[in-house]
């Protein structure tokens, strides 16, 4: 079976000094390979030639076989990585909790323990006869997120 450190140092190789970064890399036990890069402008069919002829280059047919697949992190995918969440500032996005809440809201802040989400809530101010929609923030620990992902809109 091919090492997993050995292609993760290879792909870390060519990513070295690139705005691309490494979301994902799996090596099944029948040696397929599968390195998911991702960058904050998207990925590039090219880049991803470039990495799968890399990683070749630097693994032997003859003493390994295996099959390699070298792709993007996908649009609408979940976030995998904490630079994905960073990237994604500013941004809608949508958020599965463990406990199976589901929240719509904008990416405001993303930090080392958790992220803040920008919810649009209903709230009734003191004195009024209706609530209003309101801006309100809330931190929701890593731990207690299930996934989180880019709002897709087809406007």
């Amino acid at each position: 079976m091919i090492d997993q450190k050995k292609v993760e140092k290879i792909v870390n190789e060519w990513l070295e000094g690139k705005e691309y970064f490494l979301t994902d890399l799996s090596i099944s036990e029948d040696d397929c390979i599968v390195v998911e890069i991702d960058h904050k402008d998207g990925v590039w069919i090219d880049d991803c030639v470039d990495l799968s002829k890399y990683i070749e280059a630097h693994l032997d047919r003859n003493t390994e076989d295996y099959e390699l697949e070298v792709g993007s992190a996908g649009i609408g995918q979940p976030f995998k990585v904490k630079r994905q969440y960073v990237n994604h500032i500013g941004e809608a996005v949508e958020l599965k909790t463990k406990g199976g809440e589901k929240l719509t809201g904008t990416l405001k802040a993303v930090g080392d323990d958790g992220v803040t989400l920008t919810l649009r809530v209903k709230v009734k101010p003191e004195g009024a006869k209706r609530p209003k929609l309101t801006d309100v923030d809330r931190d929701i620990p890593m731990s207690d997120i299930e996934s989180c992902s880019a709002k897709i809109n087809f406007k």
